[in-house]
């Protein structure tokens, strides 16, 4: 896959015309035009499509300690937003992640697999423009840190942090919460928060079998509100666990940032200075459940993650600099565990990237080094990653070629001195119109 990305960048770099001798080749146009429908002459009234494509190769041993090769699909979406009037905008997002050839389905439509579905689907107006926007729907104005809003076509890293979207799955759809939020800018100061009704079939609703089919089994379990709807009865002091609470707060010191839309861009490419800090959390009172199986009765627990963390972009030269640092403390109840994703315990990360000064006026290379930790209070070690890799950027994020190493401690070896690691290496293209 090295081969692959080192001879990419080479006829990549190459297939653009250069001038020879008396001769002048024409050059095509490939600056980036935004696929835009306007609305209004003045151009302010508008319909915006937005369409990338994630396609991944990933390398590492198997089981037998053979090296094996994994085709993904790993991003393919759609999305939409219309500003029909000043105070007004709508906005939509779908597509479909992780398709193997594992999950796929012989006609598309009858597996459990990924398929096509509604990733959010929001409402806005303008209450006082740039200081208050109200809106509500499937929305992605999350809370605990810049990188819970990650855009997804803007990574810097080859993905995001996985541990930042801390409630996936547990109380929301795919990082997307139904509910109401709020918004707005003042000088520097940003702020989002948002009010929201949880999802009810949680991941964990698949293991409630398995802790009512124990004798000796105590354990937490993110089914709070799936166990109110369905089991109130029987337990008498269950809370609804129907709301959740969530908002980020940062101060932007240099360069402003747009707050149209929620997501965060992972890095600049030095075209913008910007030196923002923040704050954010999530609340979900009476989210998990404490089972004890030996005498059939259940605790409910508060669940509270808070983060702080720091983002850093700047220009070098014609290069740039980017860093991000990140705290999370997670708390979803006595030593809850979701394999080696989520966990009560702390998390930190680290991350930068060098983008080299500009060797074609079409083509940069920006290389980056990302460190995490995870201390669970449910594994006896303490897990780490390490991410190295590069960015062959063609047009920008609109067409970038990127290879990363990766090496991943496993805290399920909990009992060994060493915990073991996965190490992969993975080639990504991506597209984005």
């Amino acid at each position: 896959m090295l081969i692959l990305f080192v001879l990419s960048a080479f006829v990549l770099v190459n297939v653009y015309p250069q001038d020879k001798g008396d001769i002048t080749v024409p050059r095509t146009d490939n600056k980036y035009k935004p696929l835009t429908l306007k609305l209004s002459k003045d151009g302010k009234k508008y319909i915006r499509f937005l369409l990338w494509g994630q396609f991944w190769l990933t390398g590492n041993k198997n089981a037998d300690g053979n090296f094996q090769v994994n085709p993904m699909l790993r991003r393919a979406r759609f999305l939409t937003y219309a500003q029909i009037s000043p105070r007004f905008l709508i906005l939509m997002h779908f597509g479909v992640n992780g398709l193997t050839p594992k999950n796929m389905d012989p006609v598309g439509n009858r597996s459990n697999g990924p398929q096509l579905f509604v990733h959010a689907l929001w409402m806005e107006y303008a209450v006082v423009q740039k200081y208050l926007y109200i809106g509500g729907g499937l929305h992605y104005w999350n809370g605990i840190s810049r990188i819970t809003s990650q855009s997804t076509l803007g990574f810097m890293t080859l993905d995001n942090y996985r541990r930042a979207w801390a409630t996936l799955g547990l109380s929301d759809q795919y990082a997307r919460h139904l509910g109401i939020y709020a918004k707005g800018m003042a000088g520097g100061f940003a702020y989002r928060v948002s009010v929201n009704s949880p999802i009810i079939n949680s991941l964990d609703v698949s293991r409630i079998p398995f802790a009512e089919r124990q004798s000796n089994w105590d354990g937490v379990l993110y089914t709070g509100r799936y166990m109110y709807e369905n089991y109130k009865d029987t337990y008498k002091d269950l809370k609804r666990a129907a709301w959740s609470y969530q908002g980020y707060f940062e101060y932007q010191i240099f360069d402003k940032e747009s707050n149209k839309l929620p997501y965060r861009a992972g890095t600049y490419l030095g075209k913008k200075k910007v030196l923002n800090v923040g704050a954010g959390f999530f609340a979900h009172p009476n989210g998990t459940v404490m089972y004890n199986s030996a005498d059939r009765t259940v605790d409910q627990n508060n669940v509270f993650i808070y983060a702080v963390d720091v983002f850093y972009d700047t220009p070098l030269g014609t290069g740039g600099l980017t860093a991000y640092g990140a705290y999370y403390n997670f708390d979803y109840g006595p030593d809850y565990t979701y394999g080696l994703t989520y966990g009560t315990g702390n998390s930190f990360l680290l991350q930068a990237g060098y983008l080299f000064p500009h060797f074609s006026d079409k083509v940069s290379l920006q290389f980056y080094t990302a460190f995490n930790t995870a201390k669970f209070k449910g594994y006896d070690q303490s897990g780490n990653a390490l991410r190295t890799g590069l960015n062959l950027f063609l047009n920008g994020q609109h067409a970038k070629v990127t290879l990363e190493y990766g090496s991943t401690q496993n805290m399920y070896n909990s009992t060994s001195s060493k915990p073991g690691r996965e190490n992969t290496l993975t080639l990504q293209t991506q597209i984005f119109l």
